[in-house]
């Protein structure tokens, strides 16, 4: 079976691999405080165009946005984020259990709007009852979304502005953020990214890291001993440079963008197999997710040789499913697909 169904199915890029044995017996300092994650730190800061961020390491995606969270809110507020949004369908209530409402509203394709967010923030303080509900304190969005679609640099910028206009946090989800930035239409940067949100984070664990996440912060007021929370959270390694080393090799030379850009590709070539067959979509998708939607029989017809997964029934006969490309993907297993595909 070839598999389409995550971005994470593979281990790591060799380069990283080797990158890893390389100095596997070199000794540093615990905890992110050797000289690979200073120098991973400061090719993320060169990437973000400024100096004045803080870069942590995180173990993982769930991690990371538990953390900062728990970081970022007072005990009595709440998260906003779109009801597709990872933190309140994919990590089984982990934001709850830090002890933090998640405040779903509805998106339109991942995504949530600044009137949205504008909405839930001013009918919270317009009640008069407002002390005895949850607060607003912090929206989250993902780019890509689940959906795999993109934030614009106007609606981002727009999402921004409200929350800097009511004193709430914005936080991005970048755990395919490589797969945005190289995707067609997207116009955005990592350093405009840098410039209109609170926090964010790029993703390593999707995007040809063996796992773990670079959390980047750019607001002062959630700087201030991050670092304990990270341990309370249990998002801080003690081999912390096993995180340094893979981020420093993503970053060097540019492979984070080119291993993202190869994703891309892969999936550009699977989305146009199907638009040529006359499959629709769920989602207009420019990233590495892929939302055909097929017919039971062909459903079954390509699940005899590729894993994908199933995200949603449209009807009786049809159902809405996930191709997903990584870093690793294989041209011959997207030359077979395709071959495959022109056969339904």
């Amino acid at each position: 079976m070839i598999r389409f169904d995550c971005d994470y199915s593979e281990g790591a890029h060799p380069q990283i691999m080797e990158r890893l044995m390389e100095t596997n017996l070199c000794q540093t300092p615990g905890y992110g405080e050797d000289d690979y994650c200073d120098r991973a730190r400061g090719y993320i800061r060169r990437e973000c165009g400024r100096e004045d961020v803080d870069v942590h390491f995180l173990v993982g995606g769930t991690q990371a946005n538990l953390t900062v969270i728990a970081a970022a809110l007072r005990p009595w507020q709440g998260a906003i984020a779109a009801d597709t949004g990872h933190i309140n369908v994919h990590e089984s209530g982990a934001i709850e259990a830090t002890g933090h409402k998640v405040m779903a509203v509805p998106s339109v394709n991942g995504k949530i709007s600044a009137a949205q967010a504008e909405n839930v923030i001013t009918g919270h303080w317009g009640d008069v009852t407002h002390e005895h509900m949850v607060q607003p304190g912090l929206v989250y969005i993902s780019n890509p979304t689940e959906s795999g679609t993109l934030y614009t640099k106007a609606e981002l910028s727009a999402l921004y502005n409200v929350c800097q206009k009511h004193q709430v946090y914005l936080f991005i989800d970048g755990a395919r953020l490589g797969y945005g930035l190289m995707a067609p239409g997207n116009d955005l940067t990592l350093s405009e990214i840098a410039r209109l949100c609170d926090v964010f984070y790029v993703g390593g664990t999707k995007v040809g890291a063996l796992f773990g996440e670079a959390v980047v912060i750019t607001n002062n007021d959630l700087k201030k001993d991050f670092r304990y929370i990270m341990k309370q959270r249990g998002g801080m390694l003690a081999k912390g440079r096993l995180l340094g080393i893979q981020f420093e090799t993503l970053f060097e030379k540019n492979l984070y963008y080119d291993i993202s850009k190869h994703a891309i590709d892969m999936a550009m070539r699977i989305r146009e197999a199907f638009r040529n067959q006359g499959i629709p979509f769920l989602f207009e998708s420019n990233t590495n997710q892929q939302f055909p939607i097929l017919t039971n029989a062909q459903m079954e017809k390509l699940g005899e040789k590729y894993v994908y997964s199933f995200w949603e029934k449209v009807d009786e006969s049809r159902s809405a499913v996930r191709f997903c490309t990584s870093w690793a993907t294989k041209e011959a297993q997207v030359d077979a697909l395709i071959q495959d595909i022109e056969r339904l």
